[in-house]
């Protein structure tokens, strides 16, 4: 409880640094208003509330369902979860210096991170100063992650197991956009504290970049004293599509201590491809993302440590009905499919020249109704085959899975 209040009160006193951004920070993206948004803008572009003159704005989402999954016909029965509970707190807190954060509570708060809390001062609409905690920019979702935006209970699996979904740290940076016509074009540009051995040293077994969030020290400092690096371009076209490339990479190992080389530079890169686009004829929503990782493992380690991965998903989303539902004249019904694909270790395996299993693919259809555009009821279908590191029969798992999510 103790640790709850202390975030809260952290919150409430980051407040006082926030509400004038419904007016100020529109005057800065009028531009964006048009509809020329970006996945870099979605810290930006959420709901936020605020009273009078207050110097704060405020708001969050929520997101819960329930769930009955069976692998290989054995089940853990009827399952209800609480996944997360996220504030975010803004303020102007002058003409051009913006403060904004997003404090999240994972699982009915076991877990309770910041995983945002950044001060832009704005100099020119192609060069802008962040510093504080960042949200790395590799591929889209890590960016534009807010549960209300998917019509499905999960997270793709690329992007919280083999990417690390919501990675964040500490650094600083510049980013900027310009336009021309219906044209946008946007980079950004960080230097952040970065990975550890826990890509390799963890209890999952295999090469992990998401087991680097266990480690609480990463926001006081950095594990081997050498930046990651992360970059990303987009460009979009208004009504078209938004085309997404970035980079995020660095050494990942402590190389030495106290001066005393332990073991040569050893590198972690990360590349990803993100497209989002809509055919208007049909209002059919596409959002697709794919990754490529490459680390650099000592050859100690045994082969069910990839060093290459790869991964993505598809999501298509298809309105079928608009108007009034239940009452609410502004619902929007969906039909949604995802479909998703994980090879955690490319490769053969230097005995037998056999293929290395370790893959994960996912199919979901979906259903989901959208009462307002902050809110969405989704019923999910999962199915999973997971191949093992020796190619055996894949393991099946199934099931429903129904929920909300709605930012307030």
């Amino acid at each position: 409880m103790k640790k709850i209040f202390i975030v809260i009160a952290s919150c409430l006193f980051v407040k006082t640094a926030v509400a004038q951004i419904d007016s100020s920070l529109l005057r800065r993206s009028a531009i964006d208003t048009s509809g020329l948004k970006l996945n870099m803008d979605a810290a930006y572009s959420r709901p936020f509330l605020s009273i009078g003159k207050f110097p704060v704005s405020f708001g969050g989402y929520a997101e819960a369902n329930y769930q009955h999954l069976g692998t290989n016909g054995v089940t853990e029965g009827h399952q209800f979860q609480m996944r997360r509970f996220t504030l975010f707190v803004a303020s102007t807190v002058s003409e051009r210096i913006k403060f904004l954060s997003e404090v999240e509570f994972e699982d009915g708060a076991k877990e309770i991170n910041v995983e945002f809390a950044a001060l832009d001062v704005e100099l020119n609409p192609l060069l802008n100063l962040r510093g504080g905690i960042i949200l790395n920019p590799i591929g889209a979702f890590n960016q534009n992650h807010d549960g209300p935006k998917w019509e499905f209970v999960d997270r793709p699996m690329s992007a919280t197991e083999m990417l690390p979904a919501t990675w964040s740290n500490v650094g600083f940076g510049i980013y900027g956009k310009t336009f021309k016509g219906d044209w946008a074009l946007a980079y950004e540009a960080y230097l952040t504290n970065g990975f550890n051995d826990r890509i390799i040293d963890n209890g999952v077994g295999r090469t992990s970049l998401a087991a680097a969030k266990l480690d609480p020290t990463r926001f006081e400092e950095s594990y081997n004293g050498i930046p990651l690096i992360t970059l990303k371009t987009a460009i979009k076209k208004r009504n078209f599509a938004e085309l997404g490339l970035s980079y995020m990479g660095g050494i990942y190992n402590k190389f030495q201590d106290d001066g005393l080389q332990l073991d040569k530079k050893r590198r972690v890169d990360t590349y990803a491809l993100d497209m989002n686009f809509t055919l208007s004829n049909w209002r059919t929503a596409v959002n697709a993302e794919w990754a490529w990782v490459f680390v650099d493992i000592a050859p100690t380690y045994t082969q069910q440590y990839g060093r290459r991965q790869q991964g993505g998903f598809v999501d298509i989303v298809q309105p079928i009905y608009r108007g009034n539902f239940a009452g609410l004249p502004n619902s929007v019904i969906n039909l949604a499919l995802r479909a998703e694909y994980v090879d955690w270790n490319i490769g053969r395996f230097n005995e037998t020249k056999g293929n290395i299993g370790d893959n994960f693919w996912g199919l979901t259809p979906a259903i989901s109704w959208r009462p307002g555009a902050q809110t969405v009821v989704r019923v999910n279908y999962k199915i999973v085959r997971q191949t093992d590191l020796l190619g055996n029969p894949p393991a099946k798992t199934g099931g429903w899975q129904i929920g909300f999510s709605s930012y307030f």
